[in-house]
Parts: structure tokens; sequence; C-alpha cells
């Protein structure tokens, strides 16, 4: 289960910009498709045929996408999922829960990042979301999955020679992300 949502960010020149990105229901894993001023209708199709693209590389296939009723989702959109099979399931209207995973992530992009920057252009955004959504993967705990990130546990993740942990800290985003890993 693929759930795919738009969100808006405003650039210090107050331009508005369209993040579009998929999350897996299960995993929690967020795919990243891109941001744009103008979310038209070739470049949302382009969006969709590369993480379609992406996903099909999975060993567990997806089964559905949940998607809400926002006309940039058009009809060349919807094809490319189901000509790889992927049946689409619609929102309904003003439901903001029937898709609660990806507003959930919305939520937490902009309260742990996109709110305490100032973007400066699509580029600058496009660089930020990438490094976030990077972090948000492998290294950001989550509590529906017992605190580990969605691409699963760190392999160095040994917790019985605990007495002899020495961790390194790596600032990201200018240090409004940090992780922690073991030291070699």
């Amino acid at each position: 289960l693929i759930a795919v949502a738009f969100f808006t960010v405003h650039t210090i020149r107050l331009q508005r910009m369209y993040v579009l990105f998929f999350i897996e229901v299960g995993s929690r894993r967020v795919h990243f498709a891109g941001c744009t001023a103008h979310p038209d209708q070739e470049w949302v199709t382009q969006q969709a045929r590369q993480v379609a693209w992406t996903v099909s590389e999975r060993a567990e296939p997806i089964r559905w996408l949940i998607r809400d009723r926002d006309r940039k989702f058009t009809r060349s959109f919807d094809d490319v999922f189901r000509g790889a099979g992927i049946p689409i399931v619609r929102t309904p209207s003003q439901a903001p829960q029937a898709n609660a995973i990806a507003e959930r992530f919305v939520r937490t992009v902009r309260a742990e990042c996109l709110d305490w920057l100032l973007l400066l252009s699509a580029r600058h955004l496009d660089g930020i979301l990438t490094v976030y959504i990077d972090h948000y993967n492998r290294h950001r705990p989550h509590r529906s999955l017992d605190l580990t990130p969605p691409n699963g546990p760190q392999a160095n993740d040994d917790r019985a020679h605990a007495d002899n942990l020495h961790v390194v800290q790596r600032d990201r985003l200018g240090g409004l992300v940090r992780e922690y890993e073991r030291a070699a």
C-alpha cells in the first residue's frame, strides 16, 4: 500500500512550490518525487513514471495507491499506475484522515525541517528535502516501527556491548537534523 500527496511551501520570494511525495504505508518509507512551481500534467505524469519504476523493483509488489481528489492527479497519472497493475483508491472529498499517513508525514517534515528554514528556490527546496528524506528513511526512529527507521535498523546496532559504546554525531542541514552512529 502506498499513498501519494502534494503539499505546498513558500520561498522567501513568496513563490509557491508544490512538493510531490509517495509514502509506503507499511514501512513508512518516503519517496520524494520532486518539487515545482507549476505541477502540470506532463510533470506529474513523469514523476509517476519514475516512482512506478522505482517501486516495481521491490520484492513485494505495491497492491494499492491511495490518493486524494486533487486535480493535479490527472488521468495520465492514474494510467501510469494502472499500467503497472496498481489499482487507484481515491479518498473522499475533504477527508484528510482518509490519507492519514501522508498527512502525518507532511506535519513531520514541516515541524522538524521546513518551518525552521528560509527557502530560496526550487533547487534549494529540492536539496533540503533530499537530505531530510534520506535522514527520515535511514535514521529517524518511528514509534509505529518499534523505534527503527523505515529502511530497518542500522547494521552496527549491537546493544550487547553498550559498555564500550563510542557514538559519533553527524549534523545535517546545518545542525537542524542530527544523526548518531556507533564509531567503527
